[in-house]
């Protein structure tokens, strides 16, 4: 399949004077001229899928994220069960949860390079058959660290799907309603996955075992996996890949930069979500050094590839343009709220309210209901607004949830307060997936949509991380520091839980900021290309 160049995507960047400038072949490899908004498939280069065929390709680029998504629901209500089960130690409690960010993060941009050189397809279907096998064997983990294995590689299973489910669409429909909804499921996928994790893994926990919640998850990626091969179109890489050029087309250097940097990162901040001394160790401040001093270092090699007019991973023109580090700054704060108020939801009904997990599992039932329909609506309809006003409107409504939880008494009904914070929590982060996608997906040439989803994913998955281990260190030590003598008591635990909730509710606000500044000059997007 050909792409051609196209100003997509974008109904304006009113403040740009001149013209945007065309895609060349030496700018896809990285040169410093000015690109267009995008270049992504026009409706010439499209082929005209039937709705059948468009359905089962949503539903298997929406149904992996779910099934990867499910899984660590269900570790956020089933986890103590689990540990007393495999005899996890305190020291390794959160590991499960944590090696999946770590090894996906780390992965994400390499993935994603790859599949740009070599074709989304393979390397999707290779991701959803590796998703299989380990969320299978975590299923029938004996130990501690076979789950934590097995975990670990379902991480890099979803660094080969995510980026690629995202350039799968941007190759295939131009822009335009379908296009629009197909991101808007797949951005139902990760929050619908989560939510259905926490209301099935109390229903399994309380019932037949948290191992059958594994199967499920495994049961429907493989489902997702026969869907793939069937429906997903075949890759546009045209000819036969030759070693060579497969090491030249990918910026390896760059790429391990970037991902040896977070990697780090995420490790630290995952110890330091145990206990904020551990900040002190001797290894964790090495990390945390070598991993800020590669930033700098990454900025340089960026630098450096463009003026070679070599493939640069991330060209540091980008972050000039104000919609795409304004989408960004706002996809890493809204993830590391949206992230943080479900995890201390599931807590604060069990701990601070005393809930079973299966009550608590009923109470995430308005989560997943407000997810699905709206990512439904925002597909047929983002098209007609201005991205711009629907982008603060949900976001500053999205901020009522934290702080809802921030005031709620845990003796107050469900309905008065909770419910309601329980329905507006996704709509930021549901919006902003859609809206997000396209801008980002925009900046970046046909060639590199794979690396484009990465960019994204890597943003959220990172926003997740600093957000889960900066409350965790908040919630923790407010908790340590209160008038209670039991710091194990519901009391102790609200008010570090309530102090998480403020945090929360001003990262939303400062994303609403960021967005009035940044994103002032975009307008329509996912407008039909003609």
């Amino acid at each position: 399949m050909s792409h051609t160049t196209t100003a997509v995507e974008l109904d304006a960047f009113h403040g740009d004077s001149k013209a945007p400038a065309r895609f060349s072949t030496s700018e896809a490899a990285g040169a410093v001229e000015e690109r267009s908004e995008g270049s992504t498939t026009t409706t010439e280069d499209a082929p005209s899928y039937s709705i059948l065929r468009c359905s089962v390709i949503f539903a298997a680029l929406t149904g992996v994220t779910t099934a990867s998504s499910l899984t660590t629901g269900l570790l956020a209500v089933a986890l103590p069960k689990m540990a007393a089960d495999l005899e996890i130690p305190n020291s390794l409690l959160l590991w499960p949860a944590s090696i999946y960010g770590l090894t996906s993060g780390c992965s994400l941009l390499i993935a994603g390079s790859i599949a740009d050189a070599v074709g989304s397809r393979i390397v999707y279907l290779v991701g959803c058959l590796l998703l299989a096998l380990c969320a299978l064997a975590s299923a029938l983990a004996q130990t501690s660290t076979q789950l934590i294995v097995f975990r670990g590689f379902q991480g890099i299973a979803a660094s080969c799907c995510l980026p690629t489910a995202v350039s799968i669409l941007s190759e295939n429909f131009p822009g335009g309603r379908r296009r629009n909804i197909g991101f808007a499921l797949l951005g139902s996928g990760q929050p619908l996955g989560y939510s259905l994790g926490l209301f099935l893994g109390g229903f399994f926990v309380d019932s037949v075992g948290w191992r059958y919640a594994w199967y499920l998850s495994a049961g429907i990626a493989f489902v997702v996996l026969l869907a793939a091969v069937w429906a997903l179109p075949p890759d546009s890489v045209n000819g036969k890949l030759t070693l060579k050029q497969f090491f030249q087309r990918i910026d390896w250097i760059g790429a391990f930069i970037a991902s040896a940097s977070l990697g780090m990162l995420s490790y630290v901040l995952a110890v330091v979500s145990e206990g904020s001394s551990r900040i002190k160790d001797a290894e964790n401040i090495v990390l945390l050094c070598i991993a800020c001093a590669l930033i700098p270092v990454f900025i340089f090699w960026m630098n450096f590839r463009v003026k070679q007019a070599k493939p640069a991973l991330i060209p540091n023109y980008l972050w000039r343009k104000a919609s795409f580090s304004s989408i960004c700054l706002m996809v890493f704060l809204t993830w590391a709220a949206v992230q943080t108020v479900e995890y201390y939801f599931s807590l604060f009904f069990q701990k601070v309210q005393g809930l079973s997990a299966m009550q608590t599992s009923l109470r995430f039932l308005p989560n997943v209901l407000i997810g699905i329909v709206l990512s439904v609506v925002t597909g047929m309809v983002i098209h007609k607004w201005s991205a711009y006003w629907v982008v603060l409107g949900v976001s500053l409504v999205s901020a009522i949830s934290p702080l809802l939880l921030a005031i709620a008494n845990p003796n107050w009904s469900y309905w008065y307060a909770l419910f309601w914070a329980m329905l507006l929590s996704p709509l930021a982060g549901d919006v902003l997936f859609v809206i997000s996608n396209l801008v980002i997906t925009s900046v970046f040439p046909g060639t590199t949509q794979a690396l484009a989803g990465a960019v994204f994913n890597t943003v959220s998955q990172f926003g997740t991380a600093v957000g889960l281990a900066i409350m965790a260190v908040i919630s923790s030590s407010v908790t340590d520091k209160s008038h209670f003598p039991d710091k194990d008591s519901p009391d102790a635990l609200l008010e570090g839980y309530r102090a998480s909730f403020w945090v929360c509710f001003a990262a939303t606000l400062f994303s609403c900021a960021i967005g009035v500044v940044g994103l002032r000059s975009v307008g329509k997007i996912g407008i039909k290309q003609e």
